[in-house]
């Protein structure tokens, strides 16, 4: 017992000496929590709404006033004709669009049944199906007490007109019977994407300083643009292939459709290499081994990105200040990405505003990890 006593003594000891160490023991659980308490919320609030009023009546409008004071959703914009919300839904910007036809006023004070259509965006399966619950429950409730009030003004012997009914008919684009497995799929790209090449790329670089070839490549007449572009065009070079592998695993295997243009994906894909290689390089000239640089990159940096970039949680649902946080992580854009090829069909008259933040952020990223690299070298 005293010798197994020494041997973890001496752990302890070796523990406390690595300072890098100690951080990614103690501050990636917090990290973790707290990313983990604010993200996982299944309750869909403040959905993004889009308002077709084509009856511009005061009943239009009291139905308009229950959808947004209900808190569940939130008015982004009002267009003329139903053709005009598909840009809302193809681009993100609105997630349900709300569509009230002509005559809705009359029908709901008596006369035929009132309709009112609900269109959402099925690519979130589980939140096109709560975002439809609550629209369903707040026509009820609209009908419900209309049909109270004509009873109170009946027995008071007012209007025995019996009021029109109000009926909700939801309509679901691009996943029409609200597939989750089409919602999570594409997904696992992502995920793959970023575990793979951050992970593989960080490694590489420690690896090298661990078994000491990195100080004999320092006096070779290699120039350090080469021998950065060298360490990470392998790994760009593998994240291509498992587009291929992934994509066709995806579509083939489980069936989710892919309706944009593959080229695309594969184009807007090079951009987010850029930013999982250059976040690889980073961590690697922030940490001293292997073993640290897997703790750094998935702890805190991958997990993180998963649970805040709305790949997996919606961001609607998150706190303002952490909704502020996740426009700074790339896989936030890529997610959106990756489901407007494969089940909205968009092309780069939608996309261009991802697409130019990933390569934005892309380049800064990997611009400060070679400047650290580059400062390493010297």
């Amino acid at each position: 017992m005293r010798t197994l006593w020494h041997v973890i003594v001496k752990e302890l000891l070796q523990l406390r000496r690595d300072h890098k160490m100690l951080p990614l023991i103690f501050v990636a659980p917090v990290l973790q929590i707290v990313a983990f308490g604010y993200a996982v919320n299944t309750e869909v609030r403040d959905v993004p709404m889009v308002l077709v009023d084509q009856d511009r009546s005061p009943g239009s409008r009291d139905l308009v006033d229950r959808f947004v004071s209900s808190g569940y959703f939130t008015l982004v914009a009002t267009e003329d004709t139903p053709r005009a919300i598909d840009p809302w839904l193809v681009s993100g910007r609105g997630h349900v669009a709300l569509v009230i036809g002509p005559g809705y006023g009359a029908a709901r004070e008596g006369g035929p049944q009132a309709g009112v259509q609900m269109i959402a965006d099925g690519s979130d399966s589980s939140a096109a199906t709560q975002a439809l619950g609550y629209a369903a429950a707040i026509v009820n409730a609209a009908d419900q007490e209309r049909v109270r009030e004509r009873v109170r003004l009946a027995l008071a012997g007012g209007d025995v007109t019996p009021p029109g009914r109000i009926q909700l008919v939801p309509r679901v684009y691009y996943n029409a019977d609200l597939k989750s497995r089409w919602f999570y799929v594409p997904a696992v790209l992502a995920m793959i994407l970023m575990i793979m090449t951050m992970l593989l790329s960080a490694m590489a670089v420690v690896r090298e300083k661990e078994i000491g070839t990195l100080e004999q490549l320092m006096v070779t007449p290699v120039a350090p643009w080469q021998l950065l572009v060298g360490k990470l065009a392998p790994f760009a070079a593998i994240g291509t292939l498992q587009v291929f592998l992934v994509t066709g695993v995806t579509t083939l295997w489980f069936g989710v459709p892919l309706r944009g243009s593959f080229l695309l994906l594969l184009g807007i894909t090079q951009l987010f290499l850029l930013n999982t290689l250059g976040l690889g390089l980073l961590v690697s000239t922030l940490v001293r081994n292997q073993q640290q640089a897997m703790m750094a990159a998935a702890f805190l940096v991958m997990i993180p990105m998963i649970y805040l970039s709305g790949l997996i949680f919606p961001i609607e649902n998150m706190p303002r200040v952490i909704q502020t946080v996740t426009y700074a992580i790339p896989l936030r854009y890529y997610s959106n990405v990756i489901r407007g090829i494969f089940l909205k069909g968009a092309g780069m008259e939608t996309l261009w505003r991802e697409s130019i933040v990933l390569a934005l952020m892309g380049t800064g990223l990997l611009a400060i990890a070679s400047l650290r690299f580059r400062k390493r070298l010297d």
